[in-house]
């Protein structure tokens, strides 16, 4: 047989690579900041909630390829409340995860041989995609004063097979929060050149939430350029349920639920259940852990003011720091060495784009804050 060359051509899964690294997986001295984990289990009552739903038989038999209904109108309703709009359920479809709700927007929008415009460091399953997909990325540079990228960048971008603008933000890798106003730029971008500007806000929900993280809901025409793409995973710690969603406008949802009928039919049904509780009942809980998380990257920001430090903390927030490390070796190297000689546990830059060989992914939410001063120390004994 002869494997598709676009598929070929793709990079090994990241984190599967890094983990390969590992010689101890059960090593208590490891620190673990490679994957994006919740270092908590789901709330006690949504795990009560959902053994007694699955033992009486609920979320065994499919959904519609739009998912539940009680979950798109709780999602409609909580998406108006934080970004002061008016959502509907049927703007709603209910996917696999985030990443598999990336992938469906994207096969409904581009063909082989069309071009996306990506923000650098871009998120790897996104770049993976597009290369499987045999779609071209074109990216903005990276900001090395705020990783936030540059509107302006755009217009050298376009060609006549550009089909959208992908931004995340809060970031993946960087954790940084790009503005109201750079997004909104973006966005008018985006609609003057007919493209789909598609924002990845998987973790909205750990950035302050009594302010909306842009205004493109409250655009009357939003449906016609907007695409919004959200996890459960994260926020209600259900990363193995696999629970995402997308919020477009009808034009779009028509064809995206041609590629989910294909690709997975529906949504996992007791993720579904786990989602639509937690909006419902876990309120607090929520902003319990946006407030440990805040917390945690100003820990981790105040560590790296160590002195004698030479790794530099280009950007933090929500889960992820991105750092810049002092060696003139790629960043695949670097991680390698500090895994097999220091026991630290991150994702090189290199998996994140071109020319990120010199930065470095720390995903801080499942390490405990108490362990930062112990990773700086590591840190400095590896310069």
């Amino acid at each position: 047989m002869i494997p598709n060359t676009h598929v070929t051509q793709c990079s090994a899964a990241p984190i599967a690579e890094v983990w390969s690294w590992i010689k101890q997986t059960d090593s208590p001295k490891l620190i673990d900041m490679c994957q994006a984990v919740p270092a908590y289990l789901p709330a006690q009552q949504l795990r009560d909630y959902l053994g007694e739903a699955i033992s009486s038989g609920e979320g065994a038999g499919y959904t519609s390829l739009e998912g539940i209904e009680p979950l798109r109108n709780a999602l409609a309703i909580d998406i108006s409340s934080r970004y002061q709009a008016n959502i509907h359920a049927d703007d709603a479809m209910i996917t696999a995860g985030c990443n598999q709700a990336f992938c469906a927007v994207i096969d409904a929008l581009c063909e082989t041989g069309d071009e996306v415009i990506v923000a650098l460091p871009c998120y790897f399953n996104h770049q993976m995609w597009l290369t499987i997909r045999g779609i071209t990325p074109r990216y903005l540079s990276l900001n090395t004063e705020s990783a936030i990228p540059d509107p302006a960048e755009v217009a050298g971008l376009l060609s006549n097979r550009t089909k959208a603008i992908v931004l995340v933000s809060p970031n993946n890798p960087t954790g940084a929060t790009y503005s109201p106003e750079c997004i909104e730029q973006f966005y008018q971008l985006a609609k003057q050149h007919n493209l789909a500007l598609i924002v990845d806000e998987t973790y909205r929900d750990f950035i302050d939430p009594n302010t909306p993280p842009h205004n493109l809901f409250q655009h009357a025409d939003w449906r016609d350029t907007f695409v919004h793409l959200y996890s459960f995973s994260k926020v209600f710690a259900l990363t193995g349920h696999r629970v995402g969603a997308i919020v477009s406008g009808k034009l779009l949802q028509e064809q995206l639920a041609k590629v989910q009928d294909c690709a997975v039919i529906c949504a996992s049904h007791t993720g579904q259940l786990a989602a639509t509780y937690g909006l419902a009942h876990l309120h607090d809980w929520k902003l319990e852990k946006y407030h440990a998380m805040s917390q945690r990257a100003k820990a981790l920001k105040e560590a790296f003011t160590a002195p004698g430090l030479n790794y530099e903390l280009l950007s933090v927030g929500a889960y992820f720091a991105y750092v810049k490390h002092p060696f003139d070796i790629s960043s695949l190297l670097v991680s390698k060495r500090l895994v097999e000689e220091f026991e630290v546990l991150c994702i090189p830059g290199v998996f994140f784009g071109e020319g990120q060989e010199q930065y470095l992914r720390f995903a801080f939410a499942n390490v405990d804050e108490a362990r930062f001063p112990e990773l700086v120390e590591r840190l400095i004994a590896s310069q």
